[in-house]
């Protein structure tokens, strides 16, 4: 146990002195193998990252994250904030309600929550601020939506947890949709309902849009929400596994982006291979190098004990998920969304499993943890991609604009840890 202590604590020590993730987890577990297995560790620790990576549901991840940044070379983000404000016109606070409607969207056909910060934000928030809303509801709505993307599919975090944990892709994919769903409706009604206590922070709209206006609006979004359509509708049909239709999305992404739009040139294409290639790199040596720490805190019992030890406790299945759910918003404070899932996943799905939940629900509830850590300093990649875009606003100021809607995500979150089966019963159907 003493060398397990080590081993944790020459992980918390290398993240701390700023080691690359991946780095981190993979010295720290072949040291661990290493103390445990001598100089076996330098046999299995290799195996244990191709093992990891040799899969072919991984081979969506970087598909659909290149169908995401094909998208964001497009005016889709700006189109479907458009689309939302003809729509919503009608509702005190529309443009802010527009913003989370038009980031779901977003997320459908990017799966990538940066993304839909970066392209929605862009527009939004200087619309917003030139209109007389309150700096505060203008970015708090959109870096919290933005983080929708993570939810509704095709989501770039189920992949990941689904290659960690087995589960099913397809599953994760119609599972999010009912959460996602919620979560948007939740931070519409949040932003509703403080408009109407606060006229001051969104001033009324008094343009007026007729029902051609509106319908002509949807011109230029109908072939991404054809995508949409496409991609999970092939997965959802038995037609295409998730990698499969991750091959269709980023080919329809790319014909968007090159015949609809003509946004592409040779240089920006090489671009975005370029970044999908770096950040899909980054996020399969993560992944790899998870492996490796997982396998031997795996070999020294590390999870098998943990459960054990709160399983014989006298709290109640319903504390031991709440202090767990705690656990991983604090963690999320800290840790990047990737690392989060493949570090926690190991550790905590044989005690989940062994309190009686889906380890389906639990993905599901993981990935709500990711939303709010996206948007929690210091390492809530939405604030930071929010202040990229919109300079006018100062990180301080989109950190304090943030809180207020983390609660509400806080509260859905809670929803679904409370009442599982509302999102098990959409899989239970297909």
């Amino acid at each position: 146990m003493s060398d397990t202590v080590i081993v944790l604590l020459a992980l918390v020590a290398l993240i701390g002195l700023g080691m690359p993730i991946f780095l981190a987890l993979g010295f720290s577990g072949l040291v661990g193998l290493y103390l445990a297995k001598g100089s076996l560790a330098f046999f299995f620790a290799p195996s244990s990252l191709f093992g990891q990576l040799n899969s072919f549901e991984l081979i969506a991840l970087p598909l659909f994250v290149l169908m995401g940044n094909f998208l964001g070379a497009t005016p889709v983000g700006a189109s479907l904030f458009q689309a939302a404000v003809r729509w919503l016109n009608w509702l005190r606070g529309s443009l802010a309600i527009s913003s989370v409607g038009a980031s779901a969207m977003f997320g459908a056909v990017s799966g990538v929550s940066l993304a839909g910060v970066a392209a929605v934000g862009s527009i939004a928030v200087p619309q917003m601020l030139e209109r007389g809303y309150s700096r505060s509801l203008a970015a708090g709505s959109v870096v919290s939506a933005g983080a929708l993307a993570m939810l509704i599919p095709p989501s770039v975090p189920f992949i990941i947890y689904g290659a960690v944990s087995s589960v099913s892709v397809a599953d994760l994919f119609i599972g999010g949709i009912v959460p996602g769903i919620v979560l948007a409706l939740a931070l519409s009604l949040y932003i509703y309902f403080r408009v109407r206590l606060n006229p001051g922070e969104a001033p009324r709209v008094e343009e007026h849009f007729t029902w051609g206006e509106r319908f002509r609006s949807l011109a230029n979004i109908w072939h991404a929400a054809l995508l949409v359509v496409a991609v999970l509708g092939s997965i959802y049909s038995g037609l295409a596994t998730p990698s499969e239709a991750a091959g269709i999305g980023a080919l329809g992404a790319l014909l968007i982006a090159t015949v609809v739009f003509r946004s592409l040139s040779w240089r920006k294409l090489l671009e975005i291979l370029a970044t999908t290639v770096r950040v899909s790199g980054a996020i399969l040596l993560i992944i790899g190098c998870a492996k490796i720490f997982g396998d031997y805190l795996n070999l020294v019992r590390v999870p098998q004990l943990l459960t054990e030890m709160l399983t014989a406790s006298t709290l109640p299945p319903w504390a031991i998920l709440l202090v767990v759910m705690v656990l991983l918003v604090l963690l999320g404070m800290i840790v990047d969304a990737v690392s989060l899932i493949v570090v926690t996943t190991p550790v905590l799905l044989p005690l989940i499993q062994a309190l009686g939940y889906d380890p389906l629900w639990f993905g599901i509830v993981l990935v709500l943890n990711l939303e709010i850590a996206v948007v929690t300093p210091p390492v809530g990649l939405n604030l930071y991609a929010l202040r990229g875009v919109c300079p006018e606003l100062s990180i301080e100021e989109i950190i304090r604009s943030a809180l207020p809607f983390v609660a509400v995500q806080f509260l859905v979150l809670m929803l679904f840890v409370l009442f599982p089966s509302l999102s098990l019963w959409l899989p239970g159907l297909m």
